[in-house]
């Protein structure tokens, strides 16, 4: 029934969105957490995977206690829709894909921030595309595809304490002089927990889009090594085949310099190739949902009776218990 719930939970975010910020449960987890940085930090492995000890805990134990409240099913349904948020992920990248279609750069490296986290002030059109499309990419695994394997497997716990860890990660797993090593451990647990969701992603992509499924193998087996991240490589070669784009290439993050390798799934992208993407996350969505849901169905109908019940009329519909 979790898988079931972890459907719901991609429906709801697909209709309903994320709270405001101001009332967020991971926003406020966040806010949380860097006061525990704030007590126990130093530039330090170990004091990183403290942090990380904490803040998975904290997602684990909420998990548990919505798990008490609500029951299994439906504490993975609502932490689910917490944890997922595709939906505010896609219109930011519309919005700023409206904004490139009108050649409006101003306005695109202004939104560029609340999507991506390199440097806009010096990018064009083309590479502001680039960062969206990647980032719609990689958002599609960390905000969608995982949280909700992570609630069809292990229930409200393990989306929350998903959550916890891929926040975590946007916050500390990136190299700079404060988190070089505080945030060592944050960021290699993100990988290891977003690995098999990643592959599954890759999975999504192919059954969205069976036209392209050679150009996103060729893309993955060619191209997708040479990207520094173990998971984002993959699925964003897998929507650069997909899309017939090319995607990576060199990118700056304030004082970092890193080269990603180039995605080499066709041309580069136009800002119009945004709403393609952003469609193209959308149908993801959709598959892994149906992949959650029909499983569910179909052991709900095998357990119904095989005869008619005495006094049934044969024309009354069955009636399927959720």
């Amino acid at each position: 029934m979790t898988a079931l719930a972890a459907a719901i939970g991609i429906a709801t975010d697909r209709l309903v969105g994320e709270p405001p910020t101001s009332v967020h449960p991971v926003a406020a987890f966040g806010s949380a957490m860097q006061s525990v940085e704030g007590r126990i930090y130093s530039p330090t492995r170990r004091a990183g995977i403290a942090h990380l000890a904490v803040g998975a805990g904290v997602g684990a134990l909420a998990g548990v206690a919505l798990q008490r409240s609500l029951g299994r099913p439906g504490a993975a349904a609502v932490a689910a829709a917490v944890a997922i948020g595709g939906k505010m992920l896609g219109d930011v990248a519309l919005q700023i894909g409206e904004a490139l279609e009108l050649t409006d750069l101003d306005q695109a490296r202004d939104l560029l921030p609340a999507l991506a986290g390199r440097c806009a002030d010096d990018l064009d059109a083309t590479e502001i595309t680039r960062a969206v499309i990647e980032s719609v990419a990689e958002n599609t695994i960390d905000a969608v595809v995982a949280p909700a394997l992570w609630a069809a497997v292990a229930g409200a716990p393990g989306a929350l304490a998903y959550r916890a860890v891929n926040t975590l990660d946007a916050m500390v797993g990136h190299h700079s002089v404060r988190y070089e090593d505080f945030g060592w451990a944050s960021a290699r647990f993100d990988d290891l927990v977003n690995w098999l969701p990643a592959r599954a992603g890759v999975a999504a992509v192919i059954a969205a889009r069976p036209r392209r499924a050679a150009a996103v193998v060729r893309c993955i087996g060619g191209d997708a090594g040479a990207h520094p991240s173990p998971n984002a490589g993959v699925i964003e070669a897998a929507f650069a085949g997909a899309l017939g784009v090319q995607l990576g290439g060199v990118n700056r993050y304030g004082d970092t310099v890193e080269d990603r390798g180039r995605l080499r799934g066709g041309p580069e992208p136009v800002p119009s190739d945004v709403r393609r993407a952003v469609r193209l996350a959308r149908d993801v969505g959709l598959v892994v949902a149906a992949s959650l849901t029909i499983p569910s169905l179909v052991r709900n109908s095998s357990r119904r009776p095989r005869g008619r019940c005495p006094g049934r009329s044969r024309f009354l519909p069955r009636v399927v218990t959720l």
